[in-house]
């Protein structure tokens, strides 16, 4: 990395998933020359950054001149209407929304899987942040999609609360810890808490929710068009850490033992996989500012003479692969790449 630093902005600073981001750029020692946090409702506004205070600056004053990188962490609104502008003014910008991911134009990256886009960039761009589920989920399969192909793959998602945002925190806060005065549901269409809503974002016109759609298409964009995705996300009284159940169909026979050491030698993966003492991962033991994916509960059968393994896969949506950390990936490769 160089060492005098890049120009760095961060929209959504103060947010759920942006001061996130802030702690992960002290953690990993990332080098920035100039710090400037951006909002909009929060503007004047105290954000600490490396034990000094910065004022948060508005984002309708802001010149994108003024950064090299600039991270929006705001939400597809405000990513669709200065991001692609800010490139064009010469800046590289990573988004953490979804507006931009299905775009043909638009690298969507994980860095452990298809970084090598990253390299070959030659001109500022915009990159996008793959959603929360999907990140968590590719980094596990594909090492497994590497020694033997997925044909068919389906998933059902525990999706825990923080990947709302403030808001969808301090209602299950409220409705768990206040019950008689915080029944009450703005933030989901019904009561979170002590219950399991089996949607995640708006119902599309196939019958699928938006959230189950982008792990299909984000699937196919990132690892494999091939693969035959299938998708139900449930939302559940979990204040962070996304849960997976994974059940998917392989080309070529492969073994629990296999699997767990391909999982064992990839990075960002931690596998806790013991049933004789019942050791696995969960999100309250395993989703607390954590940056792996873990890995558990690994079986391999054989159905009707087909390979399909089963696995259950646990990760911090906010800190870790699904949103902050990915994004703080993505930044050190264009240094480390020669970029910025």
């Amino acid at each position: 990395m160089k060492n005098n630093g890049v120009s760095l902005a961060l929209i959504g600073a103060s947010g759920v998933v942006g001061t996130k981001i802030i702690k992960l750029l002290e953690k990993r020692a990332f080098p920035v020359s100039q710090f400037i946090p951006l909002g909009l409702s929060t503007v004047g506004s105290i954000i600490q950054f490396k034990g000094a205070d910065y004022s948060v600056a508005s984002l309708d004053t802001f010149k994108p001149e003024e950064a090299q990188l600039i991270i929006f962490s705001a939400g597809s609104d405000v990513a669709e209407e200065y991001a692609r502008g800010f490139v064009a003014a010469g800046s590289y910008v990573i988004d953490l929304s979804s507006n931009f991911r299905y775009q043909d134009d638009i690298p969507l990256v994980i860095p452990e899987i298809n970084g090598e886009i990253l390299k070959n960039l030659s001109e500022p761009t915009l990159i996008a942040n793959p959603n929360c589920s999907t990140a968590q989920l590719l980094m596990a399969l594909k090492p497994i999609h590497d020694a033997s192909k997925i044909e068919f793959l389906n998933i059902a998602t525990y999706q825990a609360v923080s990947g709302t945002g403030k808001a969808a925190l301090e209602e299950l806060h409220n409705q768990t810890y206040f019950a008689e005065q915080g029944k009450e549901s703005s933030v989901y269409p019904k009561q979170i808490a002590f219950n399991a809503i089996p949607q995640c974002d708006i119902f599309l016109e196939n019958n699928f929710t938006k959230e189950e759609m982008k792990l299909t298409w984000e699937t196919h964009k990132i690892l494999d068009p091939d693969i035959a995705v299938q998708a139900t996300c449930v939302r559940v009284p979990v204040f962070n850490g996304h849960s997976e159940a994974v059940f998917f169909k392989v080309s070529d026979e492969i073994t629990r033992e296999e699997i767990i050491k391909l999982l064992d030698h990839s990075d960002g993966i931690t596998v806790i996989d013991d049933p004789e003492t019942e050791q696995y991962p969960t999100p309250i033991e395993h989703a607390n500012d954590t940056e792996d994916v873990f890995v558990g509960r690994i079986r391999s059968q054989k159905l009707k003479d087909e390979t399909w393994i089963s696995m259950w896969i646990v990760a911090d949506n906010v800190y870790g692969k699904g949103a902050a950390l990915n994004a703080v990936q993505i930044s050190e490769e264009l240094i480390n790449s020669s970029i910025l």
